[in-house]
């Protein structure tokens, strides 16, 4: 009797699992025809060109002493060329451009005065002239070249 059952439900579900189920395939065929994949073409990959770079031509960008000039900063004994800021001189300076962060500073104008270049420089509403040799900024900045361009 059992299996009886068993081939009698074996063949009901195998009624069901059969057909061509031509209405599925119908609605499916009505709403896929107007979807179109669209991917964009990819942006054409420009070939990379290496610089080349001649180490005997060039100074090395690493260098300590292109990055800090020894002549620039007082030598200590024993630490070698650490730079070693004088806060008494700044004090007795008391210069207004040393109280201002360097990129606050913006240089407006530029003038020979007895033949030594100058430069007008404006910190928000102040205007000052400065001279080589002249310290500016928080961090002990001297300027050192002064030109009428943006060099």
């Amino acid at each position: 009797m059992k299996r009886i059952l068993l081939v009698a439900l074996c063949g009901f579900l195998g009624a069901c699992a059969g057909g061509d189920h031509e209405e599925l395939k119908q609605w499916m065929a009505e709403n896929t025809k107007d979807m179109r994949g669209n991917v964009p073409k990819l942006p054409e990959v420009k070939p990379y060109e290496p610089v080349p770079y001649d180490m005997e031509a060039t100074i090395d960008p690493f260098k300590p002493n292109k990055i800090e000039p020894e002549s620039k900063y007082k030598q200590v004994a024993g630490k070698g060329g650490a730079f070693q800021p004088d806060f008494e001189a700044r004090e007795v300076r008391n210069s207004l451009l040393e109280k201002y962060p360097i990129e606050s500073l913006k240089m407006i104008g530029y003038m020979n005065v007895n033949k030594r270049p100058m430069a007008v420089v404006q910190v928000e509403d102040k205007v000052k002239q400065v001279k080589v040799g002249d310290y500016v900024g928080l961090d002990f900045g001297m300027v050192t070249q002064i030109s009428d361009t943006e060099d």
